[in-house]
């Protein structure tokens, strides 16, 4: 696998993996840490995450959590344009990623404050994202969205599918000249409890793509349904779920939980270097 991307000039390492704090700029995220809508709320949300160690700050101002709405793009960049205004100017060497679906947004955060990575739950749904990034070489976070598993039943070979879909969506990025691509397999995003656990197991199998592979579940029904609890109390479920990942060969943590998220790669990577 790939261990190494170029972002804002300069390589970064995934030979040890990394840790991307969530800032969702939001009233309505399903797990329990939304920023406020207003400068102090963000600012107080990122500066924990920055003092906790994250490598990467991913903001979303549109929830993808089950059932949501999404806002309208207007109110997205009016969110977003407010978020990374005051986390650029507090924090200016902090690697941002935007999470987002829409081209027009991502370009916007391009433009204008020269985000670092666009995180793209939908998997290029959007018609303008891949012209997009063509013209800005920026890295790009290729997500399985929930679209592509409708069809699944349980005689798919769920891995072999998801393999496809990456597969076709990578040749068409780097056709456009997009070398710089993080794989999501959209843990929870239209995949069942035991779909969910599958790919968990089977991370390992991404690794013949050659991109590093992101795993997103904290605190997502997979782990608190599981529990039978809720996203409040599914810190424990996540830091396992976490290790598991990380054995399989994940490269970056999207996490709530910066702080407990540093401490299992350390974990892990103890175990790992005396496993004899």
């Amino acid at each position: 696998m790939s261990q190494t991307l170029l972002i804002r000039s300069r390589i970064m390492d995934f030979s040890r993996p990394l840790v991307m704090g969530i800032v969702n700029v939001t009233p309505d995220s399903f797990a329990c840490r939304c920023a406020s809508m207003d400068e102090p709320g963000v600012m107080a949300v990122v500066g924990a995450l920055v003092q906790q160690g994250a490598d990467i700050l991913d903001i979303g101002a549109c929830s993808t959590r089950p059932g949501s709405e999404p806002v309208s793009a207007d109110e997205e960049w009016r969110r977003l344009d407010m978020a990374l205004g005051c986390i650029k100017k507090a924090f200016p060497d902090s690697i941002l990623s935007v999470d987002t679906f829409r081209a027009e947004i991502a370009e916007r955060a391009i433009e204008k404050y020269e985000v670092d990575v666009i995180n793209d739950v939908s998997g290029l749904s959007d018609e303008g994202m891949l012209p997009l990034l063509s013209r800005a070489r920026v890295p790009y976070i290729l997500t399985h969205p929930a679209g592509a598993c409708a069809r699944w039943d349980e005689q798919t070979d769920v891995m072999s599918d998801m393999l496809t879909f990456f597969s076709f969506r990578l040749d068409e990025l780097h056709r456009a000249g997009v070398k710089d691509v993080i794989l999501d397999p959209g843990l929870g995003f239209g995949k069942t409890l035991e779909q969910n656990y599958h790919i968990l197991m089977h991370l390992n199998q991404l690794a013949v793509l050659d991109c590093p592979v992101l795993v997103g579940l904290s605190r997502k029904s997979m782990i608190y349904n599981a529990l039978n609890t809720d996203p409040m109390h599914a810190l424990n479920g996540t830091t396992a779920a976490h290790v598991v990942a990380l054995m399989q060969g994940a490269s970056v943590l999207r996490v709530h939980d910066v702080r407990e998220a540093k401490e299992v790669i350390r974990i892990v990577d103890y175990c790992t270097k005396n496993k004899e």
